[in-house]
């Protein structure tokens, strides 16, 4: 029998990709699913797609971060709105593929997801970072040096450039076959149609 699949499309940047994150694993779990992790550059997709954050709404931000407080609480997930946001995630985005690569990413994530959104770390600060990776037992200046590598730079690209064409507009967007899901408030769809496929 062939496992379900959830292609989890994430920018660490997002708080409620954090969220995603930190309940994907036990779905995946209930489900009997494989977790494909796509690393993609929300900046890219906002613009190949006309898209904003929704911070960019004063109204809306405000909103948006309370909901997301509700959901953490809900789920029992430690979360705070980094007080250095926005971010520029560009060299940890390209540090999770090379995690990837490494068939690190577990561990990459579980360092950088709570750092930005439970610790509110300066995530984007180099020397920030590299004592958060050195911490989880990355060698991080070969990692953030993998960064700047031709091929992790493609390849982060080119998964961007996938999720715009396969309909991607926001993060954290998920893919169960060809039908796509977007925000972590639509897990239960997802882990619906994960038991689908588990059980077909």
């Amino acid at each position: 029998m062939t496992r379900p699949v959830v292609d989890f499309l994430f920018d660490v940047g997002s708080p409620a990709t954090y969220l995603a994150w930190a309940r994907l694993p036990g779905i995946a779990a209930r489900t009997g699913a494989d977790i494909r992790w796509r690393p993609i550059l929300l900046g890219a997709v906002f613009q190949a797609t006309g898209n904003t954050s929704p911070a960019a709404v004063k109204a809306k931000g405000r909103y948006l971060m309370a909901d997301l407080t509700r959901f953490a609480e809900k789920a029992g997930t430690p979360f705070r709105f980094n007080p250095h946001f926005p971010i520029n995630t560009l060299t940890m985005q390209r540090g999770a593929v090379a995690a990837l690569a490494d068939g690190r990413i577990e561990a990459y994530l579980a360092a950088v997801f709570p750092a930005l959104w439970a610790d509110g770390r300066d995530m984007g600060n180099p020397e920030v970072l590299g004592a958060v990776l050195e911490a989880a037992g990355f060698d991080a200046a070969a990692l953030i040096a993998a960064c700047a590598t031709p091929d992790v730079k493609d390849r982060l690209k080119a998964e961007t450039e996938e999720a715009v064409a396969r309909g991607v507009f926001g993060a954290p967007s998920f893919f169960v076959g060809d039908t796509l899901y977007f925000g972590q408030d639509r897990l239960d769809f997802v882990e619906e149609a994960l038991a689908r496929q588990a059980a077909a």
